[in-house]
């Protein structure tokens, strides 16, 4: 995470951990961080990278966030009926993060889906990365 001082920092923890929360709520197993060992299928949720965009009496952040979903399969239809419960899940999150941050706007940036290798080339990887804004009334 960047940005200036520890705004961008603060806001990217509120966003990631209600991101995580907000994909598990779904049914979808959701980690912070890549899991050493976890069944098919599950998402990743990165740390956002955000930088401050602040104003007089508030605090804000803007940047993006990517999530990457794991799943097994000969064709990837689940893979993308799961992208679409990240999408789901973060406008679930609005607006209200902890530490009195809210998500003011939250859209699809890019999604990216590939063959990952591994279980005969059965392995799917997508990547779905969001454009987000945030404040803080200081």
């Amino acid at each position: 995470m960047s940005g200036t001082g520890g705004t961008a920092a603060g806001a990217g923890a509120a966003l990631h951990a209600g991101l995580v929360a907000g994909i598990q709520a779904t049914g979808l197993r959701a980690f912070d961080a890549p899991p050493v060992r976890a069944t098919l299928p599950y998402a990743v949720v990165e740390p956002p990278l955000l930088r401050g965009r602040g104003a007089v009496g508030c605090d804000g952040a803007e940047g993006r966030v990517t999530v990457t979903v794991h799943d097994a399969g000969e064709r990837p239809t689940r893979l993308w009926q799961l992208t679409g419960g990240v999408e789901a899940a973060l406008a679930a999150t609005m607006p209200e993060l902890t530490g009195g941050w809210r998500l003011l706007v939250a859209e699809l940036g890019t999604a990216r889906m590939r063959r990952s290798g591994g279980d005969g080339g059965l392995r799917w990887t997508a990547a779905v990365e969001m454009r987000v804004r945030m404040y803080r009334v200081a």
